[in-house]
């Protein structure tokens, strides 16, 4: 990967159906998230070929994952080999992150450490609400021990989320296991591990803030909302003390990079902070640069 020639880094994109036609969510859930983003069913389910064209067409790379929630869903993820198999065919525009079901506990952490060692994945990805549980639950303690030693980042979907909003009882998601103050435990207990809070933490910004500044590896990604709704504490922020720690993410393909960047352009993000947000903090994170 070139990071130099990449516009951006967006390090929050989903693979939600495989080449087998295996989608992530239950059709309730799909439909009603949907519905939530204004989005189409037809536009909102690249394959991972497809991402991979769309995001080189635009000089950017993307971090890719799917959400295992199969104990509290029922439904099986997308393989994590298969993104991490468009990761190796795709080196120059895909990054390979993989999602474990925290609730396979000791299993789940030794696939962790053969998708790393084997497959090249380059972090995680935990959805709180989806896979109903709390991150400071010590049942994943044991994967994030290994997420820890092998020094890969791990993300965790904070604040409301758009999955079930809608539909009858929220299709059953619980908004209380985002609250970002359960990741403070976390990244107290387990303080070499990079994390990134996912997404505006509404109603819960504060918290995410205070998170990110009194935790050395906490970081901030943008995803899931439009800039121009941003909190203005969040955009504070981003400008000042954690310049060096917020991350461009869209969210694709419910919210597309264009459409954030062009809202983005919008902010008074100061000019010195903006490459930073767009690509320098992540490749840093990520290790696609050398210190």
């Amino acid at each position: 990967m070139n990071v130099d020639e990449l516009v951006a880094i967006d390090v929050h994109t989903h693979a939600e159906v495989s080449s087998r036609g295996q989608g992530s969510l239950s059709a309730e859930l799909e439909a009603a998230s949907g519905e939530y983003f204004k989005v189409a069913h037809q536009h909102r389910r690249p394959t991972l070929p497809e991402i991979a064209a769309y995001y080189r067409e635009r000089r950017m790379a993307c971090v890719v994952f799917t959400v295992d929630a199969e104990s509290a869903t029922g439904v099986p993820a997308i393989d994590n080999e298969e993104i991490a198999e468009a990761g190796a065919a795709n080196p120059d525009v895909i990054i390979p992150f993989a999602s474990i079901d925290p609730a396979k506990g000791r299993a789940g952490a030794r696939q962790a450490r053969r998708l790393v060692e084997a497959h090249g994945v380059r972090g995680f990805k935990f959805h709180p609400n989806v896979q109903a549980f709390y991150p400071n639950d010590r049942m994943a303690y044991p994967l994030y021990e290994v997420i820890e030693e092998l020094g890969v980042p791990a993300v965790f979907h904070t604040g409301q989320t758009g999955i079930g909003a809608g539909a009858p009882g929220g299709g059953g998601i619980r908004l209380k296991y985002s609250n970002p103050m359960y990741v403070d435990d976390v990244a107290a207990d387990f303080p070499g591990m990079p994390i990134i809070l996912a997404h505006p933490s509404f109603p819960w910004q504060d918290e995410a803030l205070a998170v990110a500044t009194h935790k050395p590896q906490v970081h901030i990604d943008l995803s899931g909302w439009s800039p121009k709704y941003f909190p203005p504490q969040l955009v504070q922020y981003a400008n000042t003390l954690l310049k060096e720690k917020v991350l461009f993410g869209s969210d694709f393909p419910l919210l597309t990079p264009e459409r954030w960047l062009a809202d983005f352009e919008q902010l008074p993000i100061k000019a010195e902070v903006r490459p930073k947000i767009l690509k320098e903090n992540a490749a840093r994170l990520l290790g696609l640069v050398k210190e």
